[in-house]
C-alpha cells in the first residue's frame, strides 16, 4: 500500500512540470494572438489558429472580421487574466481566460486547445458563464 501511494504521489510531482510548462504555453498562444490584433496583424493572429479552424475561414481577413464582431472583447482587450487550464472528458483541453472590454465589463471565455505537432494552436472559443465579478 505504502508503495502504491509512493508511486501516485511520484507520479503528479513529475507530471506538474509538464502541465505547467504546457499551460504557460498555452498562455503565450492566447497572448501572443491577441497582440496581434491588437497591433492589426490578422495574418499573424491567424497563424495561432488551428489548421481546422484556417480552413473553415480560409484567409486571414475573413477570420479577422468574424473575431471582430463576433468578439470584440478579445479584439481589443483591456486587460487578460487567465484562469483554470483543464481536460474535459472527452480529452479536449481548455484555457480559461477572463477579458475586460473597452467598457469595463469582464467576460470569461474558453479557449480549446490543439497540440499539432508539438506547438499549441487554438481551436475554437467559446462564451463561458459570467465571471464572479471579483475576477
Amino acid at each position: 500500500m505504502r508503495n502504491a501511494v509512493i508511486g501516485i504521489v511520484m507520479g503528479l510531482v513529475f507530471a506538474l512540470p509538464a502541465a505547467a510548462r504546457d499551460g504557460a504555453e498555452i498562455e503565450t498562444v492566447i497572448r501572443r494572438q491577441m497582440d496581434a490584433f491588437l497591433s492589426g496583424d490578422v495574418s499573424t493572429a491567424y497563424t495561432f489558429a488551428s489548421p481546422g479552424i484556417q480552413q473553415l475561414f480560409e484567409t486571414p481577413e475573413t477570420f479577422g472580421r468574424m473575431v471582430e464582431e463576433g468578439y470584440p472583447m478579445v479584439w481589443h482587450p483591456e486587460d487578460v487574466r487567465f484562469g483554470a487550464l483543464s481536460e474535459d472528458e472527452t480529452g479536449e483541453i481548455w484555457q480559461r481566460v477572463y477579458v475586460r472590454d473597452a467598457a469595463g465589463a469582464t467576460h470569461a471565455l474558453d479557449y480549446r486547445m490543439e497540440q499539432i505537432e508539438g506547438v499549441w494552436r487554438i481551436s475554437g472559443v467559446k462564451m463561458a458563464p459570467a465571471p464572479d465579478p471579483a475576477v
